[in-house]
């Protein structure tokens, strides 16, 4: 029966509300009743949510700080109650969640490998049999009969999620805690990530790394002030994310499904199914290249082009050959110190590599209203063979807040053109000597 059910996690109109107190004598007062006020202040964490991951989907979570990412997974996980709503899990759960849940510091890495694995549901026996490939994933060597409070974060990391990945889950919720972990652990950390999505496995993860958001998700959830704000492709939601991030918030969390940015819920769920069934790639380049903009109109861009070696306006450029990017900026009004940027972006999203005129350390001037600049890149092309887009901004600081006057994402497309490609995004273009020794 189970194996039918294609929804693993079914979160239906959850909100959760902490009491606030000033001070910790106002708890036990409130506890006690020995006051006839309410001597509290509630905060809503999560805010009638509503969230559906299908059988085989890895979906991620974003959103700022105290968005309730970490909330929902821990009221999905059982750790916490909700104060309103359900929450319906289908499958054998993994999570690993802040550093220290589910362990007890005292014992050593070998008890509390037992401990969490009793846990979750499974015996001595089968714990015991799956002993090895733990210690092999954490390989953190004479540590392991170490009480875990001698451990580092980084030992810790890596035991919980040795745990947590190799007791066979059906379902993995990872709360940003492979940040703790060093460079080498990290990629062993999302390799299994990519065996867990080829076994169709469910994975549910909160972490700031949108690279990652963008290139491991079949779909990506941004949560706002404990609000859903919207769900849809990781690429469409890390933009709408980039928004709230300097304060301009597209659209309020009630009306988030009139937005022509966000997906409507039949569009979600053909995705979801596509993506879990492997019938179409659900971050293809055809789906997601329409333009975003938006700013406080402290500026305008009025123009872009991409010019070849031969300075003729185009989107192909030829790998190895250097090329103008350019865009027309009108000011609007006086901005002291305007920074003027572009990125460039892989199809799923992943920016690869950008500058801007303050890293180049190009121009640091003030601009006055009414004015008109354009600003142009020449770059030499070494990425790969293949097609990106390319996004442009102007921004600046005023005082010690970031302000953004005008950005366009997804603004131009380029495809650059390669008669060799080698491992990832660059060409390292090496020159190779191969000798006889000996």
């Amino acid at each position: 029966m189970q194996d039918e059910q294609r929804e693993a996690i079914i979160v239906s109109d959850v909100s959760k509300k902490y009491k606030l107190y000033g001070k910790p004598s106002d708890r036990l007062r409130d506890a006690l009743h020995l006051t006839g006020r309410s001597l509290y202040t509630e905060h809503l964490a999560l805010d009638h949510v509503d969230l559906t991951v299908g059988r085989g989907e890895t979906v991620g979570l974003i959103g700022t700080n105290g968005s309730g990412k970490s909330t929902i997974l821990k009221i999905i996980t059982g750790v916490l109650a909700p104060t309103g709503g359900t929450v319906e899990v289908n499958g054998r759960i993994s999570a690993l969640l802040e550093l220290g849940a589910g362990f007890n510091m005292e014992y050593n890495g070998i008890d509390n490998i037992f401990l969490n694995g009793m846990m979750i549901g499974f015996s001595e026996e089968e714990i015991k049999e799956r002993m090895d490939d733990i210690l092999s994933f954490a390989d953190i060597g004479e540590y392991i009969y170490q009480p875990v409070r001698t451990y580092s974060s980084g030992m810790f990391v890596r035991l919980a999620f040795a745990v947590a990945i190799n007791i066979d889950p059906e379902i993995l919720i990872v709360d940003e805690a492979l940040s703790v972990g060093d460079v080498f652990f990290q990629a062993k950390c999302y390799h299994k990530f990519e065996e867990f999505k080829e076994q169709g496995k469910t994975i549910l993860f909160v972490s700031h790394d949108l690279s990652s958001i963008s290139k491991y998700c079949d779909r990506a959830v941004l949560l706002h002030r404990g609000k859903k704000l919207g769900e849809g492709t990781p690429k469409k939601m890390i933009d709408i994310y980039k928004q709230v991030l300097v304060g301009q918030v597209p659209v309020q969390a009630a009306d988030h499904a009139a937005d022509t940015n966000l997906l409507d819920d039949e569009e979600i769920r053909a995705r979801a199914k596509e993506a879990v069934e492997g019938r179409k790639d659900p971050k293809s380049p055809a789906e997601d290249t329409e333009e975003l903009k938006y700013g406080n109109g402290g500026a305008k861009i009025t123009g872009l082009s991409l010019k070849d070696d031969q300075g003729r306006e185009t989107s192909a450029i030829i790998k190895g050959s250097v090329c103008e990017i350019s865009m027309d900026v009108a000011i609007l009004r006086d901005i002291e110190k305007p920074i003027f940027a572009f990125t460039i972006k892989n199809v799923l999203g992943i920016e690869i590599t950008g500058t801007n005129t303050m890293a180049e350390k190009a121009f640091l001037e003030p601009v006055r209203a009414g004015e008109k600049r354009r600003i142009t890149f020449r770059q030499r092309i070494d990425l790969q063979g293949g097609d990106y887009l390319l996004s442009f901004g102007v921004t600046g600081f005023e005082g010690d807040d970031f302000t953004v006057y005008e950005r366009r994402y997804d603004a131009l497309s380029m495809t650059v053109i390669s008669d060799k490609n080698t491992v990832g995004y660059y060409d390292m273009n090496s020159t190779v000597t191969v000798e006889t020794v000996g």
